[in-house]
């Protein structure tokens, strides 16, 4: 009698350990994605190809950060000492010398991802940005980086056709809208899975107020052309010095109700976009109607470049505040994180099938 009383306590010991663990093991994965955001869009480098060490940053995010995407800049600032002297330059405003593709930083962005524990990858998604888009051969690149990195990259981007100061001093062709190498890009990534982050001005700087804006047909017309691919258009087309159109709102609107366009998301990045999101509380109520309307449809991102701390790296998030709170709960859930979690999942099951099937 006593050693069946025992054998039964045994096992209710056993079976309240077991159910104290399981306990334990929901409670920590609802605080581990307890965070603000996903990050749909973070340089870990910047333009001299220098930047935060890949595990300073795990502890930069935090639990503020869920998943980031994780890429480094396409262009490399050149050094002139013909030019600037001991002055090295560090941005692209910083020198009148070109820019130039870096294809290396591929390689470093893998090899920073690689050096994660398994656990720590599952919070980066990184992408391919070490390519010409005026080149033929870009598509066989990011083939090849594939090949080389299998099992690490999510997507492309970003890659910039038209942004204010950077086009002009890009050395050899000028990026356009309608290359066929872009469209060699795009295609491949449609049959890959890969996510396309893009980033093109909606318009020339310093155009003219009420004029048609020099590239939003252009780009429509790039995205109709591939259906299969899912695109991130960057900053909603908004640059430093290029700035919303009269009627943003309305062409964003436009596209989202076109099923043409079910394919692209738009992403509200940076600095200089937030500025013109809440200038005002109208700005505001103006940008949170029409993403409270197509919630699945935005992402956010940082657009952060190499930040040294947690300051640095939250200041768009929370230059974002009185948007947070225009939006719905529901709305800025997916916003912040719900939408960078299906698109990306997605683009990682779809990119880990391909390579399975084409990569021995």
């Amino acid at each position: 009698m006593n050693q069946t009383i025992i054998r039964k306590g045994s096992k209710v010991v056993r079976t309240a350990s077991l159910l104290f663990s399981l306990l334990l093991g929901s409670a920590a994965q609802t605080s581990s994605t307890n965070y603000l955001f996903n990050d749909s869009h973070f340089h870990l480098t910047n333009y001299i190809q220098e930047g935060t060490d890949i595990h300073d940053f795990l502890k930069i995010m935090g639990n503020k950060a869920g998943r980031v995407a994780v890429f480094g800049i396409p262009l490399q600032q050149q050094w002139s000492f013909r030019v600037d002297g001991d002055r090295a330059p560090a941005y692209y405003l910083n020198s009148d010398t070109p820019l130039y593709y870096y294809s290396f930083t591929d390689a470093w962005i893998a090899m920073a991802y690689k050096s994660l524990s398994k656990q720590e990858q599952e919070r980066f998604d990184p992408m391919i940005t070490g390519f010409n888009p005026t080149d033929m051969y870009a598509a066989d690149h990011i083939r090849r980086v594939l090949t080389a990195f299998p099992g690490v990259f999510t997507g492309i981007g970003e890659f910039s056709i038209h942004k204010e100061f950077v086009s002009s001093k890009v050395s050899g062709d000028v990026a356009s809208l309608q290359d066929p190498a872009l469209d060699r890009i795009l295609d491949f990534c449609g049959e890959t899975g890969l996510v396309v982050l893009i980033h093109n001005d909606i318009d020339t700087p310093l155009a003219k107020e009420g004029s048609p804006p020099a590239y939003l047909n252009q780009v429509k017309t790039l995205f109709k052309l591939h259906p299969k691919t899912t695109i991130i258009w960057a900053h909603l087309g908004v640059g430093r010095i290029v700035r919303p159109i009269k009627a943003q709102g309305a062409f964003i609107e436009e596209m989202m109700k076109d099923p043409a366009f079910d394919h692209v998301y738009f992403d509200i990045s940076w600095s200089e976009v937030a500025k013109y999101a809440v200038a005002t509380p109208e700005s505001t109520k103006t940008v949170a109607d029409v993403i409270n309307r197509y919630p699945d449809r935005f992402l956010f991102g940082t657009d952060e470049v190499a930040p040294r701390n947690e300051e640095m790296y939250l200041r768009v998030y929370k230059q974002y505040e009185p948007l947070w709170v225009a939006l719905n709960p529901a709305t800025s859930e997916k916003v912040r994180k719900g939408n960078y979690i299906r698109i990306f999942d997605e683009a990682r099951r779809k990119v880990r099938a391909w390579e399975r099937t084409h990569l021995k």
